[in-house]
Parts: C-alpha cells; sequence; structure tokens
C-alpha cells in the first residue's frame, strides 16, 4: 500500500484529537497519545486541553491527584503523564534497556549496578505506604552508609540517580507539597498497580498504541522514542515480528514503516487537509515521530522548534505540516512561519478562544513575529 505524507499527517491530525476535538476525558486523550510529557506541568495540560471539546487546564493534575494519572521519568528518560496501564508497560520497556548497568552511566553517575539494585529495594521499603519530599526521601536513603557518596546525585533536580528506580517500578511522583515535588511507590498512589510486566508481554501494548497515533514508523523510529535507540535493534524488531498480521508495512514517498492493519482502511480514505491547528509546547505532536522526522519537519526549520535546553517550541500546523512556531507576548499570539510564508491570520484568530480556554488566559489578537 502507498500512501501520500498528506494523508498521514491528516490521519495524524485526527488519531491525536487535534481535529476534530474528543469529547472523551482527560485520560482517553493521554491514552491515544501514548503518554504527554509532563517536564512543564503547564504544557501537559494544554496539551490535553487542547484536544478536548471542553478542554481546560487543571485535569491533569486532578487526574494525578486520584490516581487514574501516574507521573513518572518514562519515554528518554523524561517526565510524563500517563495512565497505569501504559505506564507500567513503557516503565518495563525503559528498564529492560538497564542503562544503568553501562560503564558511561557507572562513571558518570558513580554508582555501580549492585547500587542501583540496593537502592530499589531500599527506596521500596522506604516508601512503602508514604509519600516523602525529595529531600526526606534522600535524607533516609543516605542513613545507610552505602548510599552516602551518591547524596549530590540523588538531590539533583534531573533525577538521574532515581530514573532507574522509576523504570524498575520502586517509585512515582506523587501529589506536589507546596513547591516541592513528592514521591511515593506506585502502588501507594495507583489503585490497582499490577506491577511492572515482563518486556515481551508489555511491548505489545506500546508498540499499538505508539503506531496508532504516531505510525507509520520503524522499529528504529519506535527505539529513538522509548530510549534515544538505547534498547537492542534486534529485541526491537523482535517485538514488531512478534505482532504479525497486526502489522502492515506500507510506503510514504519512498519511505517505508508499519502501520496497524485495522487503521488501514480508515488511512487509506483520508484526505489531504490545508487546515490550520496550533499546538502548545513539548507537544506530542512533534515528540512522537522525533524533531528530526524531516516530512513532518524541514531540517532547516528544526532549531526553531527543537531549542536550546531541549526546550519545544509551540506549533503552527498547515495539513498536518509543521509550517510554523508561536508564542505569547502581551496578550497576543505571535506567530513565526517558517521560509517567509504569510502568517495565516484568519484561521488563527478562529483558533484563539480555544488556546485562550486551554491556557487558561485571554489571548487579544494574531501578530506577526
Amino acid at each position: 500500500m502507498k500512501v501520500s505524507w498528506d494523508q498521514v499527517f491528516s490521519w495524524r491530525v485526527r488519531r491525536q484529537f487535534v481535529d476534530p476535538r474528543t469529547k472523551g476525558d482527560v485520560l482517553a486523550v493521554v491514552e491515544r497519545l501514548c503518554g504527554v510529557q509532563a517536564q512543564v506541568t503547564s504544557a501537559a495540560e494544554t496539551a490535553v486541553a487542547l484536544r478536548r471539546s471542553a478542554g481546560k487546564p487543571g485535569a491533569v493534575v486532578e487526574a494525578l491527584g486520584e490516581g487514574t494519572l501516574m507521573k513518572t521519568w518514562a519515554m528518554r528518560g523524561t517526565l510524563h503523564a500517563l495512565t497505569p496501564e501504559i505506564g507500567a508497560a513503557a516503565l518495563s520497556l525503559m528498564a529492560s534497556a538497564r542503562t544503568w548497568e553501562k560503564p558511561a552511566w557507572t562513571k558518570a553517575a558513580g554508582a555501580t549496578p549492585e547500587d542501583v539494585a540496593a537502592m530499589v529495594k531500599a527506596v521500596g521499603e522506604i516508601l512503602d505506604g508514604r509519600v516523602l519530599t525529595r529531600d526526606e526521601l534522600v535524607g533516609e536513603l543516605i542513613a545507610e552508609p552505602r548510599f552516602q557518596p551518591l547524596e549530590a546525585h540523588l538531590r539533583s533536580g534531573w533525577g538521574s540517580m532515581l530514573k532507574p528506580l522509576a523504570w524498575q517500578g520502586a517509585l512515582c511522583y506523587g501529589s506536589s507539597r507546596g513547591t516541592s515535588v513528592t514521591f511515593s511507590n506506585p502502588a501507594h498512589v495507583i489503585p490497582g498497580w499490577s506491577g511492572i510486566p515482563d518486556p515481551d508481554a508489555a511491548a505489545p501494548l506500546v508498540i499499538r498504541t505508539y503506531l496508532g497515533a504516531y505510525g507509520p514508523a520503524t522499529p528504529e523510529i519506535f527505539n529513538n522514542w522509548l530510549t534515544r535507540g538505547f534498547l537492542s535493534k534486534t529485541t526491537v524488531r523482535r517485538w514488531f515480528s512478534a505482532l504479525g498480521d497486526e502489522l502492515t508495512e506500507i510506503e510514504v514517498e519512498g519511505r517505508t514503516g508499519y502501520f496497524l492493519t485495522e487503521h488501514l482502511d480508515e488511512l487509506r480514505k483520508t484526505k489531504p487537509s490545508s487546515a490550520v491547528h496550533l499546538l502548545g509546547q513539548f507537544d506530542q505532536y512533534v515528540l512522537g515521530p522525533g524533531t528530526g522526522d524531516t516530512a513532518l519537519l524541514p531540517g532547516d526549520h528544526r532549531a526553531k522548534v527543537s531549542r536550546t535546553a531541549g526546550w519545544i517550541s509551540p506549533l503552527v500546523l498547515v495539513g498536518g505540516r509543521i509550517a510554523g512556531t508561536w508564542d505569547l507576548d502581551k496578550g497576543d499570539l505571535v506567530v513565526s512561519m517558517f521560509d517567509g510564508a504569510p502568517v495565516p491570520t484568519a484561521p488563527i484568530t478562529a483558533e484563539l478562544p480555544r488556546i485562550a480556554a486551554a491556557i487558561g488566559q485571554p489571548v487579544n489578537a494574531v501578530r506577526a513575529a
């Protein structure tokens, strides 16, 4: 089967609830997107709110507080809000890469694989039925002399030392206590938490969900999205192969990738669109396929989207392709189109009420950068 990128992008716009928006709740959006990056909480709230017909900020934090979503370090080692089922499966695949056993990680962190195993056990016991701030958790950990040399890394806001513990299910984020983040055991904050499954059992769910939003994709693209390529290529290809007839390899303008067989008819019938849509910063629409996908984001404009310190700009989509970025300045929505293209003022102006509702503040007008 051969299709065009215009068809693929129009299909993704619809599948990812960009247009039309869903009447479903926050869980429906987070599940469809295979998680929402939550390094910046407001960005996660915007991503979800823009995809709901009655979207407004606050739904993600509320679901996290109820335990219907979990927040933890997942794909690419970044914080995500996830449904518990997909979260447990994604953590299983992250853990299977065993990145903390690689010499480079040990050298940078100063912790051996044996140290990490001991921390998993210790943190599991410390957080049993409890919610602690980072300082409280680290304070109890370093009461054990073995962990005292790791104190600086444990206190780091980047969480490099805590990520392997999260991937193995020893901790996840709890509700914030003022300005302090907290941690707990997933079994304490997620009702019915079933633990971390075996990677071979977890892979089908994550692959199906990923392809259901960002397909078509190759095992290599999936691996890059999940672990920045740290998983064994042979293992990832085996996971894809194990899905058998559930996947079909298709061609898009000379590039091949796997697509869910059940969605082929829907893709085939999809018509290209020239519609204009706005998405917020750190949006899954670009993080799913990756900013290096030149079909979605022209390579000479990548730096305008993937900026310093990993910052991902808010997006202007035209026909599902990334065609520009936007920002807010004194209540105005300021648009920068690629290649000097004119700002599509009328359709963006029509989007302003949707943007205002999603971010919880008024947006007055559209202007060019």
